[in-house]
């Protein structure tokens, strides 16, 4: 692979943000901001860079996409897709923020793919102006070639001054394994096992439990597919280190509206203003009451 594999497919526009061409398809960079937790008010931390494929100006489902590529075609896809994203995180994302990118570790079979790809990756950090510390390299589920092969690649992602992100993690064994064996600096944890563990007094006593031991680890947290405000108050009470979802930003096709994102104060659901109302007969303040688990059925 060499870096005029990523470039060659890339259309640079007046705004500064650049699309992808892969055969018939146009592909689109979308971010979508992660949220810190910090003294009741929520910060955006950074952004995750999210492939939009297009066929004849109509959009298309990222899976849709990947499952019509060739399998020889992957890693060639693959570092098309960073370079999309990193050149227009340079464009059109705060400064400040970190930029969160997806590894698919199955198609890093030796080292020598690995290292042509990480120079590459380099040389387009430079040209959009990112600071290598800023980027946070997600490692997906899916299978490398060997236990070998996948860490020797985290270790030479670390070596060039890149953060580990495991994706999806449910707490399946092989997740669990994951972690011991990756180390990362952070663990995203699956949106629909964050939820199901949510409807239930116990299953969030485990969920917070987790949280607290990989924060124990200096391992930061992220829930992923936070969609109802009751999701973004129970992940608050968790000690969650930061959350993603719908309730809180959708993704935007570059150029986004980011640039100038500030702080968003953490405000009250509508359930909670009720709550507090109903709690609240007089002028004097009364105490919050207890969030129920689970979601609220309408009487």
């Amino acid at each position: 692979m060499s870096r005029s594999i990523g470039l060659a497919h890339i259309i640079r526009h007046d705004d500064g943000t650049s699309t992808g061409v892969w055969g018939i398809h146009t592909l689109q960079s979308a971010f979508q901001p992660i949220f810190a937790f910090k003294e009741g008010k929520l910060s955006v931390t950074a952004f995750e860079g999210l492939i939009r494929p297009f066929r004849d100006g109509e959009p298309q489902s990222p899976v849709t996409f990947f499952g019509t590529c060739p399998a020889a075609d992957r890693l060639h896809i693959e570092a098309l897709t960073r370079t999309l994203h990193l050149l227009n995180a340079g464009a059109c994302l705060p400064q400040e923020a970190s930029i969160f990118v997806n590894f698919d570790p199955s198609v890093f079979t030796d080292r020598h793919i690995a290292d042509n790809a990480l120079r590459d990756m380099r040389l387009v950090l430079h040209e959009a102006g990112i600071d290598p510390r800023r980027i946070v390299c997600e490692v997906t589920e899916q299978k490398s070639a060997s236990q070998e092969t996948l860490y020797d690649f985290v270790e030479a992602l670390r070596a060039n001054g890149f953060r580990i992100a495991v994706d999806d993690y449910g707490a399946d064994e092989s997740d669990i394994n994951r972690i011991k064996e990756l180390k990362p600096d952070i663990v995203k944890f699956d949106a629909h096992w964050i939820t199901q563990l949510m409807e239930s007094g116990a299953g969030f006593a485990l969920l917070t439990a987790m949280v607290q031991s990989f924060e124990s680890q200096g391992i930061r947290t992220v829930f992923e597919g936070i969609e109802e405000g009751w999701q973004l108050e129970l992940a608050e009470r968790s000690g969650a280190s930061m959350v993603q979802g719908y309730v809180l930003a959708r993704p935007e096709l570059a150029p986004t509206s980011f640039r100038d994102f500030g702080k968003v104060e953490r405000q009250p659901s509508a359930e909670e203003n009720k709550a507090q109302v109903a709690a609240s007969p007089g002028p004097a303040p009364q105490a919050r009451p207890a969030r129920v688990f689970g979601r609220k059925v309408a009487p």
